[in-house]
């Protein structure tokens, strides 16, 4: 099999964790764009990567198979739509625009064009996370009563920290739940099968102003030490969400960049009439469920494994998967969808729409304080 040829636009954190990915899942990285020429080829240089890109019309040239969108929020739908008119699949990081009216945009555009077009929802491809997910389908739980838990960070929690997500109109208006908290409502609504359909939400902002990002030097993990101008913060540190599903279900979640030492604790219970499960996605291989008469821990790749656990198994029992495995597997299948398969679990740009609606009602709602229908953007009671 012909591996794929892959580009790469950005040059940060997250493009290099593309990168490796796309390695680990056999394509073959070509070229890379950058904020300028110079970043392109210094960047491309550093990574092993053979071509730094001077424009993103020599991307395009180039004809790569896919092209992963690894860039500020507010620059992705234009990039993604201008690289699926020119027939190139995408990956496009989440969320995939700043507002829902530009991620429809983009899905009506692939859809026209008939592409390729994922979005990088990887703590999918946990095995544990298709464990819980298929021993709620087989009805192991029983009917799902509650949903709850957390996605918390603390690379906000300094009020020196800053970045561009500071800035609405680089970021959009909602910061920690966009970035993070549609992680955990993609996670939620995987593994139970069940949609949210309404939701009411508080947010909370920890310090009135913080540096200007666009002079403090400022990334992941705070600012170099230099002085910054400061500038007013619009975008929430906090929510706090509850939500409620078509099927009477109920669920809540907290999402927080400002949690003081907690770095990634992602974590999810989901609650039946039989059983409870969850997942820590700081202990991702295994999953703790529990029942009336006791409880187990069960660990990956031991005893009698679902079939889509056992796809996603990489190495033996005891022998440590984690985020970098998840990603790899993610891009693995999306290179299996530009092959014309159909990887079941896949999150498309149709998911990355969904959680555009999610983050809208969220809005929505922290600002009227009452409950909101997720697709309808209207307030339900």
């Amino acid at each position: 099999m012909t591996a794929l040829r892959v580009a790469v636009i950005g040059s940060g954190m997250i493009a290099a964790a593309h990168v490796r990915a796309a390695r680990d899942a056999g394509a073959v990285v070509v070229g890379l764009l950058g904020s300028s020429a110079a970043r392109s080829r210094a960047v491309a240089e550093q990574w092993g990567v053979p071509t730094g890109y001077a424009s993103l019309d020599d991307l395009v040239a180039d004809g790569p198979d896919v092209v992963h969108v690894c860039t500020p929020n507010d620059t992705h739908v234009d990039y993604a739509v201008t690289l699926t008119a020119a027939g190139l699949h995408t990956v496009v990081e989440k969320p995939v625009a700043t507002t829902l009216p530009e991620a429809r945009r983009l899905a009506d555009a692939v859809r026209v064009a008939g592409t390729v077009s994922t979005v990088p929802y990887v703590y999918r491809y946990h095995p544990m996370v298709r464990e819980l997910r298929a021993r709620i389908a087989a009805g192991t739980l029983g009917r799902v009563l509650t949903v709850h838990g957390s996605y918390l960070q603390d690379w906000m929690v300094a009020p020196t920290a800053s970045t561009w997500r500071v800035d609405p109109a680089r970021g959009g208006a909602s910061r920690a739940f966009a970035d993070i908290g549609t992680h955990w409502t993609d996670l939620a609504e995987f593994v139970t099968g069940t949609r949210f359909a309404e939701l009411t939400a508080r947010t909370s902002i920890a310090y009135a102003e913080r540096p200007d990002p666009s002079t403090a030097g400022a990334s992941f993990g705070g600012p170099d030490g230099t002085a910054a101008a400061t500038v007013p913060v619009r975008t929430e540190d906090t929510a706090v969400v509850s939500f409620a599903g078509a099927d009477g279900s109920l669920a809540n979640a907290v999402v927080s960049q400002v949690a003081a030492g907690r770095k990634n604790r992602l974590w999810i219970e989901v609650d039946g009439t039989t059983g409870s499960g969850v997942f820590d996605q700081e202990r991702p291989e295994s999953v703790w469920f529990g029942g009336e008469d006791g409880s187990t821990t069960v660990h990956r790749a031991e005893g009698s494994v679902s079939a889509d656990q056992a796809r996603l198994n990489r190495t033996p029992a005891g022998h440590p998967q984690g985020w970098t495995d998840a990603f790899a597997a993610f891009c693995a299948d999306t290179y299996a969808a530009v092959r014309g398969e159909t990887p079941e679990g896949l999150p498309t740009v149709e998911d990355g729409v969904r959680s555009l609606e999610v983050v809208d009602a969220v809005l929505r709602s922290a600002t009227t304080g009452r409950w909101t229908g997720i697709s309808t953007g209207t307030e339900t009671r």
